[in-house]
Parts: C-alpha cells; sequence; structure tokens
C-alpha cells in the first residue's frame, strides 16, 4: 500500500464530497488526453514510433489505474 501511495500520491488525498472525486477524475482525463496529444505528434517520426507506442500505453494504464484508485479510496474500499 506504501508503493501505491507513492505512484499514485492525487489519488489518495482527501476527497471529502463527491465533486472532489469529479474533480480527481478530470485532472487524470486532461492529463492522459495532454499526454496523448504529445504523443501523437511524437508518433508522426518513424523512427521513434515504437518507443512512442510502449510509452503511450504506459500513460493510459498510469490514468486508468489512478482514476481506479480514486474511486475506491473514495468509497473507503482501500
Amino acid at each position: 500500500m506504501k508503493t501505491l501511495k507513492k505512484l499514485f500520491p492525487y489519488s489518495f488525498g482527501k476527497k471529502g464530497s463527491l465533486g472532489a472525486l469529479l474533480i480527481n477524475v478530470l485532472v487524470y482525463l486532461i492529463i492522459g488526453a495532454i499526454a496523448s496529444i504529445l504523443i501523437g505528434v511524437l508518433a508522426a517520426f518513424p523512427i521513434v514510433n515504437l518507443v512512442v507506442g510502449i510509452v503511450g500505453g504506459l500513460v493510459d494504464l498510469y490514468v486508468l489505474v489512478g482514476i481506479i484508485l480514486s474511486i475506491l479510496h473514495f468509497a473507503k474500499a482501500i
């Protein structure tokens, strides 16, 4: 659990209401969208296409896990 809190500090922040949870999820989605735009621009170069694809997958996974952890923390399941 200590490692999860270090990797996803924003997910375990204080959330007192549903509005705070929605803002938390929205921040994760915006981070994912900005990263996707940057990855899309970098994917235009064929030399770095494979590396950019792997990094894109990792960013998407980070965003998804962050959102799930935020919801679980809000519901006091973890």
